[in-house]
């Protein structure tokens, strides 16, 4: 019989990424690799530079505050109560909390993987954070990318 799992917020795995805070509702050990749920807490002005993930499906809720999703079909403005899809196939993708306020999204990674590589780069920095995520099948781009792409 499977059990119903309850993550108490008090009993959560927070990490420090990158200036933010993400906590660990669900992990990949939890579900059998089928998928991971982190809960996002991104400052104003804080978020992930250019990156991909081909074997990854990734999906973002916009729990609270503003966030400009950006790829190479332009930027979107994600409100609360919006929903981001970001399909396996290794779209470049960078988010950014553009208002003043801080945002909440709620991220679900299928298959999992990316709550381990948050884990590591919590652990040892975002210095080593390329180093990581490269381990982890990403692939990182400058900041001026898409305009190369024009």
């Amino acid at each position: 019989m499977e059990i119903i799992r309850h993550t108490k917020n008090s009993e959560s795995e927070v990490l420090t990424v990158a200036g933010s805070e993400y906590r660990i509702l669900v992990d990949g050990e939890q579900t059998g690799g089928n998928f991971a749920v982190i809960e996002m807490n991104i400052p104003p002005g804080s978020g992930p530079g250019l990156h991909s993930h081909k074997d990854i499906q990734e999906t973002f809720y916009v729990a609270a505050g503003e966030v400009d999703f950006y790829s190479e079909t332009g930027t979107t403005r994600a409100l609360p109560g919006d929903f981001i899809d970001i399909p396996p196939g290794g779209a470049v993708h960078a988010f950014k909390n553009t208002s003043n306020e801080p945002a909440k999204l709620i991220c679900t990674v299928m298959p999992t993987g990316l709550e381990e590589m948050f884990r590591e780069v919590s652990k040892f920095g975002m210095e080593k954070a390329k180093e990581i995520g490269e381990r982890y099948g990403n692939k990182f781009y400058p900041a001026d990318y898409f305009n190369k792409l024009k």
